[in-house]
């Protein structure tokens, strides 16, 4: 059983940083894809950046130049780190491991305010 456990959020000012931890435990030895996505309210969760296991990133345009993840194999763990940050960043983000399927975290609260 994976377990998938997001830290890091919580209340931000704009133009701020905060960094976003993302754990898995269990059996989790390979995967393709580990990424960040975030939901707020009334819309569909989307895709905030996302890593191959060749290394490669893909963004959210709206993400581009301000948000970077990477990775820890060793612990198992991505991070997204979050600079200059906008209100519109606002949401609760979500991790994501992709190995045969799809595992998820139960999501972390990020607030961005002015």
């Amino acid at each position: 059983q994976v377990q998938l456990v997001e830290s890091g959020g919580g209340l931000a000012q704009v133009g701020g940083s905060l960094r976003l931890s993302c754990a898995a435990s269990g059996s989790i030895n390979r995967f393709n894809f580990m990424g960040w996505y975030r939901q707020t309210p009334g819309k569909e969760r989307e895709l905030v950046a996302r890593m191959r296991i060749d290394g490669s990133t893909t963004y959210a345009d709206s993400v581009k130049g301000r948000f970077a993840i990477s990775r820890d194999d060793a612990k198992v763990t991505t991070y997204l780190q979050m600079n200059d940050l906008k209100v519109e960043d606002t949401g609760v983000y979500y991790c994501q491991f992709i190995t045969v399927r799809s595992y998820w975290g139960p999501g972390t609260q990020v607030t961005v305010s002015s």
